[in-house]
């Protein structure tokens, strides 16, 4: 059983979304381990900013299935997919790695792309994650993260939120 990663961010209703799709993952999966919540601005488009978030567990479930449960999760909170990528959210739950699994080719962005293009999903996954390594680069998350930290000083700003 593969143990995998997920991003979590809304920007509408940040805090009782973000609370709802933890406890939803932690309904599928009881022993989900979460990052601490970030504060970042919204990427690609002008709005309210985000709250973000990792989280860690195990799953029974093929990526394809396991993804088609976190969309799920997101269209229960409100979320709907108008065929734009970029905008406003009440939740958005993505699925960045999937054990040590390298699925491009399977047509699934897996490990995703944006672990090492956004500070909004690598810092929270090097927190829960500092020492597991990027399937493909070969580093841990923790030398991405201190890679990447020096250009994005202060743009994430630690939330306390209860989970």
């Amino acid at each position: 059983m593969p143990e995998v990663a997920v991003s979590l961010g809304a920007n509408i209703d940040r805090e009782s979304n973000i609370r709802a799709a933890v406890n939803s993952l932690i309904a599928f999966y009881p022993g989900a381990l979460f990052s601490p919540v970030f504060e970042s601005k919204a990427v690609g488009f002008e709005g309210p900013d985000f709250f973000n978030l990792a989280g860690i567990f195990y799953s029974d479930l093929e990526a394809p299935d396991l993804v088609s449960q976190l969309r799920g999760i997101e269209t229960q909170l409100g979320r709907t997919r108008d065929g734009n990528a970029l905008g406003s959210r009440e939740m958005d739950i993505d699925l960045l790695l999937y054990g040590d699994q390298i699925l491009y080719a399977q047509g699934m962005d897996i490990p995703r792309q944006e672990i090492l293009e956004c500070a909004h999903v690598l810092k929270p996954l090097s927190l829960v994650w500092p020492d597991r390594r990027h399937p493909v680069k070969g580093s841990t998350y923790q030398e991405l993260w201190k890679a990447m930290a020096l250009h994005h000083y202060g743009k994430l700003k630690p939330v306390r939120l209860d989970l």
